[in-house]
């Protein structure tokens, strides 16, 4: 059986068209061992040993009394990449983590989501979308080598930020 959604790493990079939403989340940790209630309108919840995690709007944590750290706002990677496909995550989480941006990822059937700082939201948005104009102008990164799709060449890590220039301006 096929698997849905893109596998091909170059390809994802290629497509991410990266989306930011205006909606602010937050991460809350839920008292008690029950789901979350269905009013706090949660893009994830997760159960972990300690108990219930879900990330709600601001507002609705706020009208509820939730305590939460942090703001963040959510960039979904509108490309429909598989959930079998590899090297996605690691490429975008590394792109932002060389500008120092927090990413936490989350996984839907469909897109990949990050929520990142609010505060650094505008530029996480353009650091992916970089990301992808460099993909579609021939270079990727795949972990420890650079491959150059077109001329199927790969370009070793050390020599990575002389072949993609992860510190140019966005």
């Amino acid at each position: 059986m096929a698997h849905p959604g893109e596998v091909d790493l170059a390809r994802l990079l290629r497509a991410l068209d990266p989306v930011l939403d205006d909606e602010a989340w937050v991460f809350c940790a839920l008292p008690g061992d029950q789901p979350p209630n269905v009013q706090l309108d949660a893009a994830v919840t997760v159960r972990e040993p300690e108990g219930w995690t879900a990330v709600v709007p601001r507002a609705r944590a706020d009208a509820a009394g939730l305590a939460y750290h942090g703001v963040f706002r959510r960039v979904t990677l509108t490309v429909h990449s598989s959930l079998e496909a590899v090297g996605l995550l690691a490429a975008v989480a590394r792109a932002l983590a060389e500008r120092g941006i927090a990413c936490n990822a989350v996984s839907g059937f469909h897109h990949d989501h990050l929520f990142v700082p609010a505060a650094r939201a505008d530029e996480a948005a353009a650091v992916l979308a970089h990301l992808s104009t460099q993909a579609a102008d021939g270079e990727v990164r795949t972990g420890s080598a650079v491959v150059d799709p077109v001329r199927h060449v790969e370009i070793p890590v050390a020599d990575l930020d002389r072949a993609i220039d992860v510190h140019a301006p966005v």
